[in-house]
């Protein structure tokens, strides 16, 4: 399996309640590396172009309200893998789907409020990473 690059946000209910090193100790125990990250506050603007592809889904004012609500954390994870061993820390978008130990499980508010984002495959993975880094940033 090759290394991947992957993004992570921790999302605003999760910087609100102080679960960055938290959730940061669970990425790295995962075998995930944190080879760039910063703390933002996202514009309406950044988060609607960020999240254009859902633009006609019904919960899509509701995201971009939400990513706008607080700080986040936004992040490069790195490791073998990177994009399915992230998305297995982080556990099912539901948390009451999650599994038992995961981050959603652990720490999610609600399926909305579920503290993390995660890239979903390599090729958004590389997008979602351009979009908040740019490669000067990123130390491995």
């Amino acid at each position: 399996m090759a290394v991947e690059r992957t993004l992570s946000i921790l999302k605003p209910d999760a910087t609100r309640r102080n679960l960055t090193g938290r959730i940061n100790a669970a990425l790295e125990a995962a075998g995930l590396r944190i080879v760039a990250q910063r703390r933002i506050w996202l514009s309406t603007a950044e988060a609607e172009a960020f999240y254009g592809e859902h633009k006609a889904r019904g919960f899509f004012r509701d995201l971009v309200s939400f990513m706008t609500s607080g700080p986040v954390v936004v992040q490069v994870l790195e490791a073998e893998g990177a994009v399915a061993r992230n998305r297995e820390v982080m556990g099912a978008t539901n948390p009451a789907n999650a599994a038992e130990g995961t981050i959603r499980k652990l720490f999610a508010e609600s399926i909305e409020a579920n503290s993390v984002h995660g890239s979903d495959g390599p090729e958004s993975a590389a997008r979602e990473i351009s979009f908040f880094f740019a490669a000067v940033d990123i130390v491995g």
